[in-house]
């Protein structure tokens, strides 16, 4: 079993990041304060930090699309995605609508972004073939 990581990323709303997160990603809550909220989010431990101002989101192009170069996200089962896909599809605002890259190659993979009510970008994919997460080619 692998470790579970920890990640600390910037919120402007409390309320409304745990209602997202909670709410629609069906993340457990944590321990809380008045300035911050844990998440389980899918077995790893990501702690929203409440911020006066965000930063600037930098993009990089991937695919013909801009990607935020920080994000953060889950690689879920096949199935898995596709139901999140399905669940979130009317209520998410996605960066990057979901689609299949490298299709029909070893590495193909579904991917989305989604954005939390401060802008934080998520990615979640899906690996048609698990053992391509760190193959090369």
């Amino acid at each position: 079993m692998m470790p579970p990581f920890h990640l600390a990323f910037p919120v402007i709303d409390l309320p409304k990041t745990r209602e997202f997160y909670e709410g629609l990603i069906l993340c457990r809550v944590g321990r809380t304060s008045d300035r911050w909220i844990d998440f389980d989010f899918f077995g790893h431990q990501v702690t929203a930090h409440l911020v006066t101002e965000m930063p600037k989101v930098i993009t990089n192009a991937v695919d013909g699309k801009s990607v935020p170069s920080s994000h953060f996200g889950a690689v879920l089962n096949w199935e898995a995605w596709h139901h999140l896909r399905d669940r979130i599809q009317d209520s998410a605002v996605f960066l990057i609508e979901p689609y299949i890259r490298f299709q029909g190659l070893p590495g193909e993979q579904a991917t989305m972004f989604i954005t939390d009510p401060s802008g934080n970008g998520l990615e979640f994919k899906a690996f048609k073939n698990p053992k391509m997460l760190f193959a090369v080619e």
